[in-house]
């Protein structure tokens, strides 16, 4: 792990409960770091996991870095304070969009472990950006591997079994999207961040019986996923 620290912090005022993941979304790790480091950007993480698996630490994890912005999950608005943010260098949607190489999340793995361990993270408060800032954000996007870390534990699962259609209406739905945790505020924008997470091959913002299906497996006490 390399020291890359970055002057873009300040002091907690909640403990740790989440652990959010980001990409980049920039042309290349330098141009990321570059930024994430620059004090007049005031934007940081605590680490940035490279493609080749190069991990930097830019801030401590008893400091607050400035990764999430204005966004929500859970009740909880000061995100930054609640939690650990790392950015996994990928061009985002922006820049050309592609799949994370193998060494980058071989990589990323043992440290979302570790983190999750270290602080008591809980599955569900694994998430990524697009999860706690619907309406602006969409990374870590369609293409991160959610069930390769779900099969570690690491993050819940895409539930597969024993799925019954509550058959909500769509205001009922948004009601369990926000007890799940999400902000619901822009409607379209809460769903499309719930399809990108949990079915991802099709986010068309429409609430449908597969949306419900799966929702309402991941409110049950043990979400239906694992193998």
């Amino acid at each position: 792990m390399f020291e890359t620290p970055s002057p873009n912090f300040d002091a907690r005022d909640l403990p740790v409960t989440m652990l959010v993941l980001h990409y980049t979304g920039m042309q290349d790790a330098a141009s990321a770091i570059a930024r994430l480091t620059d004090p007049a950007a005031k934007v940081s993480a605590h680490y940035v996991v490279d493609e080749d698996g190069t991990i930097h630490r830019l801030v401590g994890e008893e400091h607050r870095a400035w990764h999430a912005g204005r966004s929500h999950w859970r009740g909880v608005t000061d995100i930054n304070s609640a939690s650990v943010g790392i950015e996994i260098v990928n061009p985002g949607h922006e820049w050309g969009y592609r799949a994370f190489p193998d060494a980058q999340i071989d990589a990323l793995i043992p440290l979302v472990h570790d983190i999750k361990e270290r602080h008591g993270i809980t599955r569900g408060n694994v998430v990524g950006h697009s999860d706690i800032a619907p309406a602006r954000k969409q990374d870590p996007g369609e293409l991160f591997p959610w069930g390769k870390l779900a099969r570690l534990r690491l993050a819940l699962p895409r539930p597969a079994r024993g799925l019954m259609d509550p058959e909500w209406s769509d205001g009922g739905f948004l009601l369990a999207l926000e007890r799940f945790g999400y902000d619901v505020a822009d409607r379209e924008a809460a769903v499309v961040a719930f399809q990108r997470r949990f079915r991802p091959e099709m986010i068309d913002g429409i609430i449908d019986g597969e949306c419900r299906m799966l929702l309402l497996a991941l409110l049950l006490p043990r979400p239906q996923g694992e193998d």
